[in-house]
């Protein structure tokens, strides 16, 4: 399943909708396993759900990559020369971000851009950080790569550029989409430009398969959001009750996917997609999934993506990893 968008602009709000109805319509017609694109998990109440999932007691990725950050910021940068700017994809509001940005800041001024497709998001970010001394925000509402261009025009010949990808989010690609992604990245940069890529490792089935379902019930909530949207946005009459939770690991492909299984046969009209979807008792929809990776995994994806591996941080409580690869 592939999440990122690869949009060379952003679409206004009509053609956004039509772009939702479109991937609603192809993806609960794909034969075999019904799907929903994972991005459309993430509108403002699915972005709000996931900010208290980071905050549950058996999800601990985000803890994880702010507790890296915060202890080997400074090592981190000691291995870029100045003058650096800084470029993060899909910032959200920037709370990982922070202790980057001060160690920078502590040696040079230091201007930074973050990329969102979420207006409210930069907007918090720049609450959020505009605080930090020596710290200039230049927001980017634009997907991914159209940001990262926009940046890598923008700034001087002399300077180099960090591109933050924190939240793990290369997880969510298919690894050949992902491989291709990263060199979509390296595409934007020049040698000796950074990326700083933030990986979940492989840890037992018991531990991930907990992190995905809490106690609490915020991961469920998070994941049946996606229908109550399309009811919302597209005209669809989900009955969302009759959709339960479902995490579980795929051994062959080493990562967590996420589920909505059918509790009884029904059929849904989704208006907007021009669509009457029928489902048996069982079968399940499949919205998310989250690739683990292995430490000796990483420095050859790095290679392989046009970059060389220059650092390793991995956590001693969480399997998780940043990685400081360098353009070459």
């Amino acid at each position: 399943m592939s999440m990122p968008d690869f949009a060379a602009s952003k679409p206004d709000a009509r053609s956004d909708v039509q772009e939702f109805a479109q991937a609603v319509r192809n993806g609960l017609t794909k034969p075999g396993q019904k799907e929903l694109p994972s991005k459309y998990l993430y509108d403002e109440v699915g972005s709000a759900l996931f900010d208290v999932i980071t905050l549950v007691h058996e999800y601990g990725l985000t803890r994880a990559g702010e507790r890296l950050l915060r202890r080997h910021a400074g090592s981190i940068i000691e291995r870029l020369s100045p003058p650096v700017i800084v470029a993060e994809l899909g910032s959200g509001t920037g709370r990982k971000t922070r202790w980057i940005l001060e160690a920078l800041a502590q040696r040079e001024p230091v201007t930074y851009y973050p990329i969102d497709v979420s207006a409210s998001a930069l907007a918090i970010c720049e609450q959020n950080l505009g605080v930090l001394e020596d710290v200039s925000i230049v927001g980017m509402e634009a997907t991914y790569l159209e940001g990262l261009r926009r940046v890598s025009r923008e700034r001087r010949t002399d300077q180099r550029m960090l591109v933050l990808f924190l939240g793990s989010s290369i997880g969510n690609f298919d690894r050949p989409f992902g491989e291709r992604f990263l060199r979509e990245v390296r595409s934007c940069l020049s040698p000796g430009d950074a990326l700083l890529l933030a990986t979940d490792l492989q840890d037992s089935v018991e531990k991930l398969c907990r992190a995905y379902d809490d106690d609490a019930g915020v991961t469920a909530a998070f994941n049946r959001n996606i229908l109550a949207r399309i009811n919302r946005e597209l005209g669809g009459d989900f009955d969302i009750k009759s959709f339960t939770h479902e995490a579980r690991y795929n051994a062959d492909l080493h990562r967590m996917e996420m589920h909505l299984r059918s509790t009884r046969p029904q059929t849904v009209t989704i208006a907007a997609a021009q669509l009457e979807c029928s489902f048996n008792e069982g079968e399940t929809i499949w919205t998310e999934c989250s690739h683990k990776y292995r430490v000796h995994d990483l420095p050859p994806l790095a290679n392989r993506s046009g970059f060389r591996s220059e650092g390793q941080w991995v956590d001693g409580e969480w399997p998780f990893a940043q990685n400081l690869w360098v353009a070459v």
